[in-house]
């Protein structure tokens, strides 16, 4: 007689409706540091995809891209170091290590899209961790944006050996990060919460001479 084995989580929606409303991890940083316009001669613009929804996916690939599919509408990335987009663009996963991918959704959507999984999931082998309270995304754009990168990271930035679609866990300044590149004039970086001031300020110096200015 075989014994069936129930699956049991705890699923907290991150985002509870409060009267003190959540802030930027940049809120700070603009506040101490200034947010330079965007003018005629600005070469690298710097955006905040502030309060997106981050999720951390875990389990065997098969399983993960059927149950991916049918949430999200496309799959994972078909190899490591890649990442595949909605058509707007807007949502995205990125293959991170050999089990491992990163679900990034407009913010307010985690919660669902998490509970939805599961239900798609049912008895497989998985993780799914919410990390949205823990990072954010820090868009740079422009001219000079490579040129603002090659000096703040180790990784070769060239087009020929990080072409659009691809993704990499790095070194940049003296933090580590997720840096993309979803479209050739774009490039996005996945950065921990607490570094999120240092590395403001990292790029605003290191973007001077570019006349970077900071939309949003």
């Amino acid at each position: 007689m075989s014994e069936q084995t129930a699956t049991w989580y705890n699923l907290y929606d991150a985002r509870p409706q409060v009267e003190v409303p959540a802030e930027s991890p940049l809120a700070w940083s603009y506040h101490h540091s200034g947010r330079p316009a965007v003018g005629e001669k600005s070469r690298v613009v710097l955006r905040e995809r502030a309060m997106a929804g981050h999720l951390i996916l875990r389990g065997g690939a098969i399983v993960l891209d059927e149950a991916v599919r049918q949430v999200l509408g496309f799959g994972l990335p078909g190899r490591p170091n890649t990442l595949t987009r909605d058509a707007s663009g807007e949502r995205s996963v990125q293959w991170l290590s050999p089990d491992e991918w990163l679900v990034i959704v407009p913010g307010g959507e985690e919660f669902a899209l998490e509970k939805r999984l599961r239900e798609a999931l049912g008895d497989a082998h998985y993780a799914i961790v919410n990390v949205s309270g823990g990072q954010t995304l820090i868009e740079l754009e422009g001219e000079k944006a490579r040129e603002l990168l090659m000096k703040s990271t180790p990784y070769d930035v060239h087009p020929e050996a990080f072409p659009v679609g691809k993704g990499v866990t790095t070194v940049f300044a003296k933090a580590n990060l997720i840096l993309r590149r979803p479209t050739e004039e774009r490039w996005e970086l996945v950065l921990r919460r607490s570094f999120a001031d240092y590395l403001y300020r990292w790029i605003l110096d290191a973007g001077a001479e570019y006349a970077i200015g900071v939309e949003g």
